[in-house]
């Protein structure tokens, strides 16, 4: 057979763009690139004048441009919200996941080649498989200028198609596996109730910043807040008014405090602050304040004690810190609450 066989050098080409595919596929987790690689190529094989590709988000049901050529971006947003029509072409092969063409000459030709001006075009559905389930990721769009070609050169359209939709499948599962890390990691190192940072993390920021004002020679507060009158709050309203008071004064103190400042959840009732330099007594006050603002429920008030301490006065280590902070803030509890205390100097 002659090396310039048509038949020969169509396979050979349709050879080169399945590769091609794959490649793109498995050289690079950018969905973006990976698709806008896979479509230039396929337009290219099949002489088309125009290709996108529409995925389906799995939040809202909506079919969304993803990757696009020849076609214009003012035309691709004026696209994304022709798509609520059921009988487009592209919604209909994602909702039928099959193959639909469209013919010079129709009607209704859909959004894609209508805004493109163009005369025919193929819309082929993006399945993966999971287990027994087929599910629909998207939709691969193909339009001409005028007629489509044979059958047996778009018979390359499947086959990378499956490509793309094997790319969007991964990412998604990436994506997923990635979220899904990043809310074991804040799982590990926050108060499910309120939101801030848990016991663990108090420990690990306490002697990071004790460490970086030794070695500076800087100053360092740290500050134990308590709910006053907890226990009453809970007898007389339950463990869901309390758990809603402390939500309250969580809020408040995170509201409070500098971006370089870790407040943490340290006990039932109690809050930890640490705040690099000497600046911790204003943001305990600021706190109260806060606090005090709050709408009372069942004709109680909120308020919070503080005691106030500093490295290197008062302690030089994380252990030394939290005890003379506790002292502290006993001091302002018996001396009636809702205020800041601190140690006499030494």
């Amino acid at each position: 057979m002659s090396s310039h066989d048509p038949a020969r050098a169509a396979e050979a080409a349709a050879f080169d763009l399945v590769t091609a595919a794959v490649r793109a596929v498995a050289g690079s987790d950018d969905l973006d690139r990976v698709l806008s690689t896979i479509l230039r190529a396929l337009v290219e094989h099949v002489g088309a004048a125009a290709g996108a590709v529409f995925l389906i988000d799995q939040d809202r049901g909506a079919i969304e441009l993803a990757a696009s050529t020849g076609v214009e971006l003012v035309e691709g947003e004026a696209l994304t919200g022709a798509l609520d029509d059921p009988e487009d072409p592209i919604a209909r092969a994602a909702r039928e996941r099959r193959s639909v063409t469209v013919d010079t000459g129709e009607e209704h030709r859909g959004s894609l080649v209508e805004h493109c001006g163009l005369a025919e075009g193929l819309f082929e559905p993006l399945i993966v498989s999971r287990g027994r389930l087929d599910l629909e990721v998207g939709v691969l769009a193909l339009c001409w200028s005028d007629r489509r070609p044979p059958a047996d050169r778009l018979a390359v359209v499947r086959p990378v198609s499956d490509m793309a939709a094997l790319a969007v499948d991964r990412s998604r599962v990436l994506s997923l596996v990635m979220e899904r890390s990043e809310w074991f990691e804040r799982l590990a190192h926050t108060d499910p109730l309120t939101g801030l940072a848990n016991r663990r993390t108090l420990d690990r920021m306490l002697e990071l910043e004790l460490a970086r004002a030794g070695r500076q020679g800087g100053e360092l507060t740290v500050a134990l807040f308590g709910v006053d009158g907890f226990a009453e709050a809970v007898a007389s309203g339950g463990h869901p008014a309390g758990d809603d008071l402390l939500r309250a004064v969580a809020a408040v103190l995170a509201e409070s405090v500098r971006l370089v400042d870790t407040v943490c959840r340290y006990g039932p009732a109690e809050f930890v602050l640490v705040a690099p330099g000497g600046a911790g007594t204003v943001v305990a006050e600021r706190v109260l304040a806060g606090v005090r603002a709050l709408p009372g429920a069942g004709g109680r008030t909120a308020s919070v004690s503080a005691g106030v301490v500093h490295f290197p006065g008062d302690g030089t280590s994380a252990a030394e810190l939290l005890e003379a902070a506790t002292r502290a803030f006993e001091k302002a509890r018996i001396a009636g609450g809702g205020r800041v205390a601190t140690l006499p100097a030494s």
